[in-house]
C-alpha cells in the first residue's frame, strides 16, 4: 500500500473507439506487415487507426494527476507489499499489456467496506511512460484514507479530475535515484482507462530499468499498427 498518498471526482474523460491489434512494440514504422511499431505521433489522445475494425472502448482522461511510490516509500518500507493483488502477488510488471506494472488508486471507507475508485484489475495505459498499469493497490493509510491523496486533491493540480500514483521500483537502486525518478514522473498527464492492448510499450521491465528513469515521452498515443 502506498503510504500518504484518491477522489477520483468527476472524471473528465474523453470516449474513444481504440483498435486492437498485437503487435510487439519498436522505436521505428515498418511499411509492411512486420511485428514492428509505427512511431509516428498521432494528435494527443488520437490513437493511430488500424487495418481491422474492432470495438474495444477506451476511455481516456487528458487531465490526470500522476504521482509514483518505489521501494522505499511504500508500506511497511522497504517492501513491494500491495494491498490488493490481481496479476502480482508483489508490486511489479514490467509494462506490457500481458503484464502491466501495478498501480495504486484512492480508496474510501465511509460505507464501511473498503471501496477503491477504479476497481481492483482495471487496466491502464499510460503515454508518457509507455507502459500498462493494472490496479492493484490504493494509496492513503489510516481510518479515513478518503480524505487523503489519491481519493482527494486532484484538483489542487491543475484541470486534473483524477490521482493515479504508480509503482516504479527502485529496489537495487539508491534512495535518492528513486526519490528523483518519482518527482521526475510527476504531473499532469493523459491516462486511457480499459485501452487495447495494441499501445508501444518502451522497452526494459518497469519506469525504472537498466539504471534509468525511463519517461518523458508525451501525451500522444502510438500504436503498433503502421496507418494504412
Amino acid at each position: 500500500m502506498r503510504r500518504g498518498v484518491g477522489v477520483a471526482a468527476g472524471l473528465l474523460s474523453v470516449v474513444l473507439t481504440a483498435a486492437a491489434c498485437q503487435g510487439s512494440p519498436s522505436p521505428s514504422p515498418s511499411p509492411s506487415p512486420s511485428p514492428a511499431p509505427s512511431q509516428s505521433p498521432t494528435p494527443s489522445l488520437s490513437p493511430t487507426p488500424s487495418s481491422t475494425p474492432s470495438t474495444a472502448v477506451q476511455t481516456a482522461d487528458p487531465d490526470t494527476f500522476i504521482t509514483a511510490y518505489t521501494w522505499y516509500d511504500n508500506t511497511p518500507p522497504g517492501s513491494p507489499n500491495i494491498s490488493h493483488p490481481v496479476l502480482h502477488k508483489k508490486a511489479g510488471g514490467t509494462g506490457t499489456y500481458a503484464d502491466p506494472v501495478t498501480i495504486a488508486v484512492g480508496h474510501s471507507l465511509e460505507t464501511g467496506k473498503d471501496v477503491l475508485d477504479f476497481p481492483a484489475g482495471t487496466r491502464i495505459y499510460l503515454p508518457d511512460v509507455r507502459r500498462y498499469f493494472i490496479v492493484e493497490d490504493t494509496c492513503g493509510d489510516g481510518p479515513a484514507p478518503e480524505e487523503g491523496p489519491c481519493h482527494a486533491g486532484a484538483d489542487e493540480h491543475g484541470d486534473a479530475s483524477t490521482w493515479l500514483d504508480m509503482w516504479i521500483g527502485g529496489e537495487g537502486e539508491s534512495e535518492s535515484f528513486a526519490s528523483g525518478c518519482t518527482k521526475q514522473v510527476t504531473g499532469v498527464h493523459a491516462a486511457v482507462f480499459d485501452p487495447p492492448d495494441n499501445y508501444v510499450v518502451a522497452s526494459g521491465e518497469g519506469v525504472i530499468h537498466d539504471g534509468m528513469c525511463d519517461s518523458g515521452y508525451g501525451n500522444q498515443l502510438v500504436t503498433t499498427t503502421p496507418v494504412p
